[in-house]
């Protein structure tokens, strides 16, 4: 069983929130989708990539791996539909990262670079992989990591939902142990505060809701460049 809280935030400099989450405890889904696109797009790419998560899962009946990676894709279609109908909406994406809690064992799927952490009391552990230019071409070019935070193409994904009928859906399984809080976040957290902060307001007494609100503060306080979406899961 997994306890839930979640915040979204616009941030200190955006105007409106494009990033989208769910909690959906009677499917045991848990989503945080980061939408891209102009005008109102990547709000409605964001919604729309969530919907269908929900949707799709909720008639699907099981919970399985193969069901989440399936669910991506439809998801991937509506969105890439929707663009192509509505030339307000052209050239909309999202990230896209999930839970679903099949426990003891929790499935884990993304796409782009919102991320999934886990935090067992003894360290914060990156769960997913971005799917970025930095993660998967500077880095194996060797560019130092200094240079790739300041680096032009730093917000560059390689994936997306909504973008190509050719999606790469990262997959992972995790068995928590009792106690140990899993963190979804868009890129308007992760990518500005540093890892051992959010270790250290993870490791606190308090709930998760506070945390949740200590993290998104933190993140208005490094300046807020971006929506801040944090959902915070513990395991019982």
């Amino acid at each position: 069983m997994l306890e839930a809280f979640g915040i979204s935030d616009p941030g200190c400099v955006r105007p409106n929130n494009e990033d989208c989450y769910l909690l959906s405890p009677d499917k045991g889904l848990y989503v945080v989708a980061d939408g891209m696109g102009g005008a109102q797009a990547g709000e409605h790419a964001s919604k729309l990539a969530v919907d269908t998560l929900a949707d799709v899962l909720g008639k699907a009946g099981e919970g399985t791996a193969e069901a989440l990676a399936q669910a991506f894709q439809e998801a991937n279609e509506r969105v890439m539909s929707a663009a192509s109908k509505d030339a307000n909406l052209e050239g909309m994406g999202t990230t896209l990262v999930a839970v679903l809690d099949t426990m003891p064992e929790v499935l884990i799927a993304s796409v782009g670079d919102s991320r999934a952490y886990v935090y067992d009391g003894e360290g914060l552990i990156a769960i997913t992989e971005d799917q970025t230019w930095v993660n998967e071409v500077g880095r194996r070019l060797g560019i130092d990591e200094v240079s790739l935070r300041s680096h032009p193409m730093r917000h560059v994904l390689t994936m997306a939902i909504g973008v190509s009928p050719e999606l790469r859906v990262h997959s992972y399984a995790l068995q928590p142990k009792s106690g140990a809080q899993i963190l979804l976040c868009s890129d308007g957290l992760h990518g500005v505060v540093e890892d051992d902060v959010i270790a250290e307001t993870l490791s606190g007494s308090g709930t998760l809701e506070s945390k949740c609100r200590d993290l998104i503060q933190a993140a208005r306080d490094a300046g807020g460049p971006d929506n801040i979406t944090a959902v915070l899961l513990q395991a019982h």
